[in-house]
């Protein structure tokens, strides 16, 4: 189904930061828990939770008995997490398959919370979270997430006539109606931001509109410093600070900041290896859309004009390894390929202040950015300026 590109092309920025992380475990006590029941499913039936903590990714799961669950971990202060019921007992086809899986999106603090339902995880309720209660608040005045968008949006699609599968006008209503509310809800998320400066979701609602809406950086700036001097030196408003102080760092015509990450092999790649190459910076993932409709593009490309200079650096802000490595297969990439794996939180995302993929920068064999944002023919046209 097109309309299901089209709606997954537009949220993958803010899709990005709930990409599956890394499994690890926090080593101090323990002071949060999580329990709850839903229904009276058994195994092989589990429930998953992903969340990020400072900058690291933690996951858990445990089989439900009689419909009854408990995590339990420690955090430094509010996380986004992301919970997943798999009645069949992997998470990959609920959060990547065809359609609305059984996948909710919250954020949580050091607290006992509940989870009940009858049903299923999306019907559930919650009691014992102060933070939960602040998520549902803050989402009625700026309007749903775009995860819950996108599954609302999907579901209209699953339960489609053949007939109306066929029509084209079918699937364009429901992707305006998509779109609709993605662009009334950037001009609540900036109302927030600025109206709930002690808030924590003044932060992720400025962070959202910065990375999912694109909101420019020099209109961002003097909303972040009127937040709480708190939420500006977390973690969260520290990566916030990064992104938008690098649009001046990577501006055109300045010099591309240098990073190192390794490759798939794991041997470190630094930008400067590419001194003397005209070189495109390409950020990207194997669950962005876009990002892989460009891809045989790009391979056209670099066999026009790898003889004459021209190199490719792909930065993936994946965190799974395999998905990295299966999408770098199924596509034919021949370039050098890195990463750090640590999904959204990508360092080399941060310098260069993407606030979504794809995103490239040109830079010049002597190492200044000479282009950005460039695909398909925009990019075929500036690289036969300079090569041909």
């Amino acid at each position: 189904m097109k309309l299901r590109f089209l709606i997954l092309a537009a949220v993958s920025p803010v899709m990005a930061i709930a990409q599956t992380p890394k499994v690890s475990t926090p080593a101090a006590a323990a002071n949060f828990t999580m329990s709850g029941k839903i229904g009276n499913l058994n195994k092989p039936a589990k429930i998953y939770i992903d969340y990020m903590d400072q900058g690291t990714s933690y996951t858990d799961s445990v089989e439900l008995v009689n419909g009854a669950f408990k995590f339990s971990g420690h955090i430094e202060g509010i996380v986004s997490s992301r919970m997943t019921l798999a009645r069949e007992g992997g998470k990959e086809r609920e959060i990547y398959g065809k359609g609305a899986g059984d996948v909710i999106y919250l954020s949580f603090g050091k607290e006992n919370i509940k989870i009940n339902s009858a049903d299923s995880l999306f019907n559930a309720k919650f009691t014992g979270s102060k933070v939960h209660d602040d998520m549902l608040a803050y989402e009625k005045e700026v309007g749903e997430s775009v995860m819950t968008t996108n599954r609302t949006a999907n579901l209209q699609l699953e339960r489609a006539t053949p007939e109306q599968q066929k029509d084209t006008a079918f699937f364009k209503v429901i992707d305006k109606r998509v779109k609709g509310m993605r662009a009334a809800k950037k001009e609540k998320l900036i109302a927030y931001a600025k109206s709930h400066p002690n808030s924590y979701f003044a932060l992720q609602a400025l962070s959202e509109a910065v990375s999912g809406y694109s909101l420019p950086a020099p209109v961002a700036e003097p909303i972040f410093k009127n937040l709480s001097e708190e939420l500006r030196l977390s973690y969260g408003g520290q990566s916030l600070y990064k992104i938008l102080s690098a649009h001046t760092v990577a501006a055109l015509g300045a010099s591309a900041p240098n990073f190192t990450q390794n490759d798939v092999d794991g041997k470190p790649v630094s930008l400067s290896d590419y001194k003397g190459k005209l070189v495109l910076v390409e950020f990207w993932a194997s669950w962005c859309h876009p990002c892989r409709e460009e891809s045989p593009n790009l391979l056209k490309q670099y066999s026009l004009y790898k003889e004459k200079g021209f190199e490719i650096l792909s930065v993936s802000v994946d965190s799974d390894k395999g998905r990295w490595l299966e999408a770098i297969k199924k596509d034919g990439l021949t370039w050098r390929q890195v990463s750090d794996l640590k999904g959204w939180e990508n360092e080399a995302r941060k310098l260069y202040g993407i606030s979504g993929v794809p995103a490239n920068f040109l830079v010049s064999k002597d190492g200044k950015i000479i282009g950005s944002h460039l695909r398909g023919d925009a990019l075929n046209k500036k690289l036969a300026e300079i090569l041909d």
